[in-house]
Order: structure tokens, then sequence, then C-alpha cells
């Protein structure tokens, strides 16, 4: 987007150049008809390089003359464009900011649009050129900053016709579709496919087995892109040359488990691993990032990492807090509300490289069901046949161990396990090496190197126990060896492993305490499949081994690591996990008049007095998800968060369900006195201060947390039933 100066100025420096390029050319030309030239230096010019030199001149001598002809209509067009636009360019210069109290930023957005509109070539996309008209048009059809100009074209600002009507989701039969969208070019995505093709029997039972179980019930086909960031190569991309050498798979198991649930849903998917195709399918107008995207975003949702959300955020600008409520982020190991407030986790010192995204806490969705703040999202491991669970039992060597860890340095420092184990056990190894055996696997372990995962799977079955010496943790190995029949021994830490003290977890959005290394394994599994034990007492560690010998286990697999169970489980958050429509809770209660009566609250004293139910005469939403009459609504101990306070009674924290708890006469409910009330922005709020008989109402809902603690306080928590095996839902949520 140039002037009629720059127009001009661009055409002359160019007739400049080729003016140039035809002298040089014809000292070339003199110098090929020198006798000498030739002589001396047939041996490093070969003469056929000159040949084409004439018909060169004439290609160069033509070009010249187009552009000279270019340069006069040019300047032609210039001169008329000039004249008949005069009545238009005075218009624009003459256009005034509004002053609208409903566009309160306009002025200042304008201001900053004149110091600024040429640090990113975005908004001479959009049609910006320096004048005010061009910035108000720019903030109030692109942005929305100002009121629409009265003289524009207006109709764009017509209402846009009705939808039409969702495409139905259909349960799908064959992969071979989602094995082409995933593409191909890194190792990475090699092992995803072959993942899914190995687990495809199992995924197409479970299709059949839900969609059975659904009986026809009606389903919105969504547009779903994934950006899998981890393996762009802007972020470096770690993952894909370690796969084939004992790198962490953990992460990849799981994106192909959640394409291949996404795919059989019937959902329309498209996979990118690259920035560039984010940038495409997105709709990223040219430029630095700063600019909105050039049409409205065609996914209904997007799964993504934070290496991908943060890819997102740098180039989508405003249209990053426009469509971040259909985000939905793969994490790990989680991110908890505190964390996750940018303001809060600023001011209260939670603030970490990865959090302070200020999403919907559950837009997180994590591997294993640590904290309930997130969704869970999991990942699957294969479930045995009948004739499968036989043979394993018949063929299992009761006297064999395998080592949790291809990676050399896990070993070390392990001798001393490793001495007594070896006095009852065979030990095995999978550690990855290219020539040489490591020396941190002594001699006595029989290792395998690497192996692929059918391989693996097949040493497994024939194990008796799989040990794990700390690290890595929360991998999908352990449930993958105790689904294959396997005993899983593992350290107990203490203290527990946090943030606080540990290098692993510094700098993760969590305060997460980590009782050892797979706490899913030792809570929700647990004996006889899981032994937990102390490796500093060298007496414990070798009593649990001779139990575990003489300990007879069957393959065991939670249903929520089922294929069936995972499906499942999308399905529901897909169907009910609205965070663009969902209205925010109340602001807290200005003074009321007397003649003004609070509503009666929905909650009653349960028939022993010990907690708070939905009461039977309280009306139900009928769209509210989870169902209302799952809360029960308990108070915690001084040193309980609300995760603990409620898996102590059978349940499961359930932070939607904060807001029927974030009122003065919840306290009074349950015979708690309150000589004063505050509403503050703390995550352990709702609360109560006991020994000075203050309460606390929570300000800020994104800072609901079922994580967190203080002596100080005893917490009001809000707990739900859960299915038999599928923690992540209530009874009646499916």
């Amino acid at each position: 987007v140039m002037g009629a100066p720059e127009s001009r100025g661009v055409l002359r420096r160019m007739s400049d150049m080729l003016e140039m390029l035809m002298k040089r050319m014809d000292i070339l030309a003199r110098l090929e008809n020198s006798t000498d030239f030739h002589k001396g230096d047939e041996a490093r010019f070969p003469l056929d390089r000159f040949q084409p030199a004439a018909g060169l001149m004439e290609r160069i001598q033509a070009i010249a003359q187009n552009v000279s002809d270019i340069a006069i209509k040019v300047d032609q067009i210039l001169r008329n464009s000039l004249l008949n636009g005069k009545v238009m360019e005075g218009r624009r210069d003459q256009c005034e900011v509004p002053r609208d109290p409903k566009y309160p930023d306009c002025a200042s957005k304008v201001e900053w649009m004149r110091a600024r509109w040429t640090s990113d070539p975005c908004y001479a996309f959009f049609g910006v050129d320096g004048t005010e008209c061009s910035f108000l048009i720019y903030l109030s059809e692109v942005e929305w900053f100002c009121p629409p100009l009265p003289w524009r074209n207006r109709t764009a600002a017509l209402p846009s016709p009705p939808p039409l009507p969702r495409v139905q989701a259909a349960f799908q039969s064959d992969l071979a579709h989602l094995l082409e969208l995933i593409g191909t070019g890194k190792e990475s995505l090699s092992f995803m496919k072959k993942r899914i093709r190995h687990m495809t029997q199992q995924w197409l039972r479970a299709a059949l087995r839900l969609e059975q179980k659904l009986k026809g019930r009606q389903r919105d086909q969504k547009h779903i892109l994934i950006h899998i960031g981890f393996l762009t190569e802007e972020s470096g991309d770690v993952f894909s040359p370690r796969v084939l050498k004992g790198g962490p798979l953990g992460e990849m198991v799981q994106w192909a488990d959640i394409l291949a649930a996404l795919f059989l849903l019937g959902h329309s998917l498209r996979v990118t691993v690259s920035l560039k195709e984010l940038q495409s399918h997105l709709g990223v107008p040219p430029g630095r990032g700063n600019c909105p995207l050039t049409s409205p975003l065609p996914f209904d949702l997007i799964y993504t990492d934070y290496h991908g959300l943060q890819q997102m955020k740098q180039h989508m600008g405003l249209s990053f807090k426009k469509y971040r409520c259909r985000v939905r982020v793969i994490d790990t190991f989680g991110t908890e509300p505190a964390y996750n407030h940018e303001e809060y986790a600023t001011l209260r010192g939670y603030r970490t490289n990865w959090g302070y995204w200020n999403l919907q806490p559950t837009q997180f969705m994590t591997m294993f069901p640590h904290t309930p703040d997130n969704s869970f999202m999991g990942f699957v491991s294969e479930e045995l046949n009948k004739t499968e669970r036989q043979y394993i039992k018949s063929n299992k060597v009761s006297s064999m161990a395998v080592v949790y860890g291809k990676e050399a340095s896990i070993w070390k420092g392990k001798e001393k396990f490793l001495a007594i184990l070896n006095k009852y056990m065979e030990i095995h190894g999978t550690v990855y090496y290219e020539t040489q055996r490591p020396p941190e696997v002594p001699a006595f372990v029989k290792n395998h190197g690497l192996l692929p995962q059918h391989e693996f799977q097949q040493l497994l079955r024939k194990a008796k126990l799989f040990i794990g010496f700390g690290f890595p943790y929360e991998g999908p190995a352990p449930l993958e060896a105790i689904a294959n029949g396997c005993v899983f021994l593992q350290a107990r830490f203490n203290p527990p492993h946090s943030s606080l003290n540990h290098e692993f977890f510094r700098g993760k959005p969590t305060s997460r305490e980590v009782s050892s290394q797979h706490p899913y394994a030792e809570d929700f599994i647990g004996k006889p499949h899981v032994w937990t034990v102390d490796y500093n007492n060298s007496e414990e560690f070798e009593a649990a081994i001779k139990t575990i010998l003489r300990t007879q286990v069957d393959p065991y697999l939670p249903y929520e690591y089922t294929c069936e169970g995972m499906l499942e489980r999308i399905h529901a958050y897909i169907q009910h996990q609205d965070f663009c429509t969902t209205s925010s809770p109340p602001l807290p209660p200005k003074a009321k008049s007397p003649a003004m009566q609070s509503p009666p609250s929905p909650l009653a004293l349960s028939p022993n007095a010990t907690h708070l139910m939905w009461s039977p005469s309280a009306s139900r939403d009928p769209h509210a998800w989870p169902p209302v009459d799952s809360l029960q609504v308990w108070v915690s101990e001084t040193r309980h968060a609300c995760t603990e306070t409620c898996r102590r009674r059978g349940l499961v924290c359930e932070p939607t369900f904060f807001r029927f708890l974030n009122k003065k006469e919840v306290f009074l409910q349950l015979s708690i006195t309150c000589d004063s009330t505050e509403y503050e922005m703390n995550h352990l709020y709702p609360a109560v201060a006991e020994n000075v008989h203050e309460c606390y109402l929570q300000k800020e809902p994104l800072l609901f947390s079922c994580a967190g603690h203080n002596t100080k306080y005893r917490r009001l928590c809000p707990c739900r039933d859960y299915r038999q095996g599928q923690v992540a839902l209530c009874r009646d949520c499916l």
C-alpha cells in the first residue's frame, strides 16, 4: 500500500537498476570478443557461459522498455486518482474521533494507531493508511473499540441469516481417513499412527458399545482443530528425534488416543503440527499477529497444548480473547486455579512459565484425574480378551521382574535396590543404547534394549513384577503393566515431591504434592496390584518383594482407561461443556432494603445433619451439567483441601458447584457462626476462620478451587458422586 511518491520512486529505481545491468552486460560482451580473454582463461571460464549474452541483452532491454511504459501509465493513473479522490480524501481527513460512552476506549486506541500503525503490516492489510478515517474504520469494523462511521456502507452490520441446521455426528467404523489426516514426516507421527493401527479393533468394538448405550441420541457434529504444539519446529520438537532412542512417549500415546476418540465419535477434524498450517487454518492475516483473524473462526473446538496455546495467542490478536472459550488444553500435570488467574498469581507468588491464562480451569485436560479443577482426559491401555487373560495366567514367570525406565540415568544410584531384588528375581531392563551397554545397568540385569511397543507388551505379559525407581512420574507404562497381570512396586516419597522441593515440578502451575511415582496407581488401584513402600527402608522393601512373590493377581484395567471409558468421557465433555455461553455467578450483593428478600436456598440439611444436599423441593435446571441433585456440601478439616475432603467420603470435588455454596446463608445452614462476612479474591474461599468467627466468600469465580488448604481455614466443599470406574462423570452425567 503506497502513495504516489513511493510508487514513482520504486519505478525510477527499477529503471536505474536495469540501465546499470545493461552497461555491465555491454562490458561483458566486449570482453567476449577479446582474443586475449579466451586464451588466458579458457580453462576457468567455458565459452558456452557467454553464448546467450546477446539474447539476454535483448530481454533486458525489453524489460526496461516495459518498466518505462508502466511508469508512464502509473503516473497517469495516480494523477487521475488524486483528482477524482479529492472529495473522498477530504472526507477521510475530516473524520473526528466520536465521543460515545458505549466505546470508552475509542480515543486512546486511535491515539495508539496514530503512533504505531506501521508497527505491523497487518494494519495495512486491513486498509489502514495513516488517515484518521482509516483508523476509525479499522477500530469499528475489524476491531470493536469505536462506533461504526455513519457514512460507511453498513451492509456488513446487517443481521446474518440464521445458521444452517447442524450436521449430526455419526460413529465412524474406518480409521483409514484419520491416518491420512495425521500426515507424515515425523517419527512422532509414525509412532501415533502405529498405535492407532494396533488398537483399531479395540476402538471399533468400544465405539459400537457406546453407540448402543446412547440409543440413537442426537449429537451435533463439531468442527475440531487439533494442533499439537510441542511437535512444531518453532517449539523445538525435542520429542520426534527421541522416539527411537528411549525418549518419553506418554504425551504421544495420549494424543494418538485423543485423535482416535474424536474421529470415532464422528466429528470433523483438522490436524496440524506446524505453525504455518495453524495460521492457514485459523485465517491469520499477514503480519506480526496484532490484528484479529480475517474471518470468523471456522472451528467449534480447538485441542492443543501449552506450546500451541502460546502460538495461538501470538498470532490471533484480539481474536484469541474472543475465541479462547473454544480451546481445550492437553496438560499432563494440571493447572490449578491459583496459577491460572493472572492477577492473583502475580500478586500471591503463583506466577510460573506455564500458568496465568485466565481460562476456565476445566478447559485444562490432564493425563490422570489428580485434580478435579481440571477435566480428566486420560488415555487408553490395551484390554485383554478371555483367551489372552488365560494365556497370561498360564505363562507368567513368577521370578521375573521388569524395571520401569528406558533411559540409563534412571538406573543411576539404584544398585542397593537392584541387589536386593536380584536375590529373589531375574531382572530385565529395556534401556536404550547404541553400541555399548550402559554402565549404569548392572551385569546381572538382562537388558533387551529399547523394544517396540508390541514386544514390550509381550515382556510384561511374562513378568510378575514391574518396578519403578521414582521417575518418570505418572506415565502410562504402570497401567499397561497392571493390565498385563504385573504387580507394580513403587517408592513412597517422604516428604512428598512438589514445586517447593523438587526440580522437576518447579515452574509447573500446580502446588500438588506427589506422594509416590504414580499417585493414581496408589490411590485409585492400590493393593494387591500396586505396592507403595519406603525404598530407604531395606527391610520394608525386601518384605514387599517376598509378599508379592506369594501374591496371585489377575490382569486389571480401570474402566476409565479402556477405549469405551475414554470415548464415553470425551462424548460427555463435547456434549455438555460449554465455556462460551456459561453465565458468570452473580457479583457480591449490595446492601438490601428490609423489604428485599433473598430467594430461598436450594440446599437443605441432610437427614443426619452432617452436610447439605440439594433440596427435593428446589427447582432444577434440566440443562445444568453435572446435574445439581448430585451435589453434597461438606466442611473440610483445616489441614485438608476439598479434593481430600470429598475423597474421604467416597465422593469427588466438583468445582462447577461452588457457585451454590458461595452465599452467606450456607454458613448459617451449616450452623457456622459468622461475626463478619467478606468477599475477597482467594483460591481457598468460601471458607471460615473458626477461631475468630470470620467467614469469607469468593469474589473471583475463576479462583473457585478444589485444591489448596491452610491451617487457618475450614473450607466449604462441593462434592458429588461418580460412576463406577469413571471418576470424571457423576452417576447421571452420561
